[in-house]
């Protein structure tokens, strides 16, 4: 079992109490389609165990399969700068059929943030080195795809499904 190289802290995007029990990190890319199917499970489990679970999500891009997933890492983290990152998280995650240069702007007035400021962003590659900060992180992790989750630190290599990451979670508030 592979641990997580880089702890948790207050730089990383958390929803729920830093002081949980149980920590559920996640390394994913905004374009892949497993990725897209773990996010409702996300969600529910985080209803299902309440305060009892922080989540963190991690970028990691496979930028040689998806063609956007740079940018919208990048477009997350622009919306983080502006206390947004969970609010485009889920828009992108929602939206992510249809992921492209377009939607990315779309979403940023969406959220009242800057469309001009986001493309400037985007150019000049502002919000680059937070993603390659997450992406390295999570190779010196073992992270090699996508979604791959730790709990409380240490790599979950089973299924992501609903049921198999609430025995998983289970096991570590046990």
């Amino acid at each position: 079992m592979t641990k997580l190289s880089i702890a948790v802290s207050a730089k990383d995007h958390r929803q729920g109490d830093p002081a949980a029990p149980c920590t559920l990190v996640e390394y994913g890319d905004y374009q892949c389609p497993s990725c897209g199917q773990a996010y409702p499970v996300v969600k529910r489990l985080q209803k299902h165990f309440g305060k009892r679970l922080s989540f963190v999500f991690r970028n990691f891009p496979l930028t040689q399969m998806h063609r956007y997933a740079e940018a919208a890492a990048e477009t997350a983290e622009f919306a983080g700068a502006h206390d947004k990152f969970w609010e485009m998280h889920d828009l992108l995650y929602e939206n992510q059929d249809r992921l492209d240069d377009d939607l990315l702007v779309e979403l940023a007035q969406q959220l009242h943030l800057g469309p001009a400021k986001l493309r400037e962003a985007l150019e000049s590659k502002q919000f680059e080195p937070r993603v390659r900060a997450d992406f390295s992180g999570g190779v010196r992790s073992g992270v090699n795809g996508t979604p791959t989750f730790f709990i409380n630190g240490q790599r979950h290599d089973g299924s992501y499904d609903f049921a198999s990451l609430v025995e998983a979670v289970d096991r570590v508030l046990e």
